[in-house]
């Protein structure tokens, strides 16, 4: 079986992780040729590897909008892989793993997942690429895998409630900006933006 990548082992490899138009770019950021990027139904084995991702990927972000109390809200510990298991499996989910091919180990450097309990739509609940490997489209070709399968479906429309810096990918991606979002976590506000596609038009 192949083995899994630690997140800090494989974080004290690269350096210099900034933010660059609502993304994380990477300078100097040692990637091999050999690695390969595959997207795959979740499945509860890499729930700690996802509850260890959203907490770096959270305090990791550097904008200007983002206070670090709010951080602190947003991601106060990395919560239970029992907590990330039974949230992702109640939705539709899917994860980004990077492998390498030399040493035949893996690790899961995304997530995404839509909530499927509405009728006829989806909200996308989360999208968070490890900041090593941002500004390499995975977070675009995560989504349209979530799009194809929300397609398939029959859903007609998708929303989600975007980041600062997950804004840029979804007004890409075909969705309109409805209002400013303000979620409540911890006794701070974290500001964002409700947006909507209606999947019955193509980008």
């Amino acid at each position: 079986m192949p083995q899994n990548l630690s997140l800090s082992r494989l974080s004290e490899t690269r350096q210099n992780s900034t933010i660059a138009s609502g993304y994380y770019s990477t300078e100097n950021t040692q990637v091999t040729a050999f690695e390969q990027f595959e997207i795959q139904p979740y499945q509860s084995c890499h729930a700690r590897e996802v509850s260890e991702l959203f907490h770096l990927c959270v305090h990791n972000i550097t904008h200007a909008r983002y206070s670090q109390a709010q951080l602190a809200a947003w991601s106060a510990a990395p919560r239970s892989a029992k907590h990330w298991d039974l949230r992702l499996n109640r939705s539709k989910a899917w994860v980004v793993l990077v492998k390498d091919a030399a040493t035949a180990s893996s690790m899961c450097c995304g997530f995404i997942n839509v909530e499927t309990h509405f009728t006829h739509q989806g909200y996308v609940d989360s999208l968070y690429i490890h900041p090593d490997y941002q500004a390499k489209g995975l977070g675009e070709r995560a989504y349209r895998v979530l799009e194809a399968w929300a397609k398939a479906q029959g859903y007609a429309r998708l929303s989600v409630d975007a980041s600062y810096l997950s804004k840029g990918l979804f007004t890409r991606m075909g969705f309109i900006q409805i209002q400013r979002s303000y979620q409540q976590k911890l006794g701070q506000v974290i500001p964002g933006f409700y947006m909507e596609k209606n999947m019955e038009k193509n980008i």
